[in-house]
């Protein structure tokens, strides 16, 4: 992508009512449509969806193809994409307002500024989508499903608040699953290591992303597990 390009889609994001953006970790304050400073922690439904419907939030959402398929399949929830690239989110900005899709928002910003956006207990699931393996054991730690990441989630989530990762990664996954076994207060409710081996246990597994049909045509097999990370009240973590 050239970088007048990918200048033009930042600019036309910055005009998008669905997209909110934030730069400056020192300086957590949220844009929205024409850079218009706004603040919704605490009330992204009531402000944004004008409803009181769950939220999950996708993590790593790159073009957003999974936060659309899901809005579309659940009419009845609402749905952020969230992702540090602009010209990705775009895509799926762009898509959600040509098809009229008033519960998906898109926010531009790094995973680990999101608890400055979101209340605790505002978030009911969270999809974790083919993120970057981050391969060495030097940046293990930023791995979405690392101990730390997970401490981000649990403020956010409502008690029991689901959690899921969808990645051909098998260091990642490998990574995943001892991370989440080491902590007594997790529940892991469903794992595969090769999910189209056999019938699908939940529909939404067939939506796929660019990376993951990427992934298929390289024979890669794919992995998904769903987890709570605990009952512990949120409340506790503050």
């Amino acid at each position: 992508m050239s970088k007048r390009n990918k200048l033009e889609k930042f600019a036309e994001v910055l005009s998008f009512p669905n997209t909110f953006e934030n730069f400056t970790a020192k300086a957590p304050q949220l844009l929205g449509k024409n850079g218009e400073p706004i603040d919704l922690k605490g009330t992204w439904g009531e402000q944004y969806f004008t409803n009181k419907n769950p939220i999950t939030l996708e993590l790593a959402c790159g073009r957003g193809e999974y936060t659309l398929e899901l809005a579309r399949a659940y009419p009845e929830r609402n749905f952020i994409g969230v992702d540090v690239k602009g010209a990705r989110i775009w895509k799926g900005a762009r898509i959600a307002l040509e098809e009229g899709l008033t519960n998906v928002a898109f926010l531009r910003t790094r995973i680990e500024q999101i608890n400055h956006f979101f209340t605790s207990g505002e978030i009911s699931e969270i999809w974790i989508t083919f993120p970057d393996p981050f391969p060495r054991k030097g940046k293990a730690n930023r791995r979405l499903t690392a101990p730390n990441f997970l401490q981000y989630y649990r403020k956010l989530l409502k008690p029991r608040g689901i959690v899921h990762l969808k990645t051909d990664a098998d260091s990642l996954f490998a990574f995943t699953m001892e991370t989440l076994r080491s902590d007594n207060r997790i529940t892991i409710l469903y794992e595969n290591d090769d999910i189209y081996s056999n019938t699908l246990a939940y529909p939404e597994l067939s939506y796929k992303t660019y990376y993951e049909y990427m992934h298929l045509d390289d024979g890669k097999t794919i992995k998904y597990v769903r987890f709570n990370l605990g009952a512990e009240s949120y409340e506790e973590e503050e």
